[in-house]
């Protein structure tokens, strides 16, 4: 559908940033529920996708056979699930099916008020052509998220890494462009000119939020191969700072997408890295005198939570990832991730 952006020089920034923050909201919601429909195994159980058909799900005894059937034609259930009943192929069915039916609600849920606002004329100077990108890169990530399933229902049943982390790095990625424009909107830029020392700490907490962002692809890569259910135990992996089967890949590079040690290793570096970088970035922005008290609110924040998510991760890692505990080590990520961005744009 095409999408045409209207401006005015007037504009309603707060209902536009209140509207972007409810499709946050949203968004956040649908990482988390990707994340159990991964971790139940959920994510192969319907085998088509059809954005406007599959919205309805089976309604009849009759479609629900014909749903179960498409599915014991796929690796996952003829090597894996093998004699599952329909009412456990429910249990999947379900989870991939909210899943995808969030998608949708994010879809309308942006489309609609972007319409609305564009057809009143609404919608800020300088922000109509950034919202139609967010809506573009909204569908790119619905077809990534097929694109994804497809490599799942071939001979591996398992979908792969690559393609997991783009799907997870996307969702990140929209959720950073709707969150940066709602606090454009809400709180627009400083005009005087920063200290050093305030140039310094946005330097670094820009930094840091792509740091952020770094860990959770790595975290893509932990989830994409199930590295997560190796080496459970912390601070060493199995007794070796460095275990002995980090590079036992040829070639070398495979190792840091296909090696269980070392994807979790370099998951585990990171988040060593930001726990010795996270209070500097705290230091910084309350040694900068011209900081807003936003950003040392953000500041405070940023430290609290962070610490909140390595323990989350922590216990994730050492109970061998149940469910609740790696839900809520997923929602952490985001969130810490909007608590860096909301950080940087502070500074700004």
């Amino acid at each position: 559908m095409a999408v045409t952006p209207v401006v005015t020089s007037r504009g309603a920034p707060f209902a536009v940033a209140a509207w972007l923050l409810v499709c946050c909201a949203l968004v956040f919601a649908m990482v988390v529920v990707g994340g159990v429909t991964r971790l139940t195994h959920s994510g192969l159980s319907i085998t088509e996708w059809q954005p406007i058909v599959g919205t309805l799900p089976p309604l009849s005894q009759a479609d629900w056979d014909v749903a179960f059937a498409k599915y014991r034609e796929t690796p996952e259930y003829r090597q894996v699930n093998r004699g599952m009943t329909l009412a456990e192929f429910k249990g999947i069915f379900w989870w991939e099916y909210f899943h995808r039916l969030l998608g949708r609600l994010i879809g309308v849920a942006f489309l609609v008020p972007y319409l609305w606002f564009g057809a009143r004329r609404l919608i800020p100077p300088g922000y109509g052509w950034k919202l139609a990108g967010i809506f573009v890169l909204g569908g790119l990530q619905g077809a990534l998220g097929w694109y994804m399933v497809k490599s799942g229902l071939v001979d591996d049943p398992r979908v792969s890494q690559f393609r997991l982390t783009a799907h997870l790095g996307l969702a990140f990625v929209i959720f950073a462009a709707m969150f940066w424009v709602a606090l454009s909107l809400l709180a627009p830029a400083r005009i005087e000119r920063p200290g050093a020392r305030e140039r310094s700490a946005r330097r670094f907490a820009y930094a840091f939020a792509a740091l952020v962002f770094v860990m959770v692809l790595t975290g893509g890569f932990v989830a994409g191969i199930r590295a997560g259910f190796a080496y459970n135990t912390f601070p060493l992996m199995n007794g070796h700072v460095v275990p002995p089967e980090i590079m036992m890949i040829d070639p070398w590079w495979k190792n840091f997408f296909y090696n269980m040690a070392t994807v979790q290793f370099d998951h585990r570096l990171l988040a060593w890295v930001l726990a010795f970088v996270a209070p500097l970035l705290w230091w910084k922005v309350r040694a900068a005198e011209g900081a807003p008290a936003r950003a040392r609110t953000g500041a405070h924040l940023v430290l609290a939570v962070l610490f909140v998510q390595i323990a989350l991760g922590i216990a994730t890692l050492v109970h061998v990832v149940p469910l609740s505990l790696a839900a809520a080590h997923q929602a952490g990520a985001l969130l810490v991730f909007a608590l860096a961005l909301h950080l940087a744009h502070a500074l700004r």
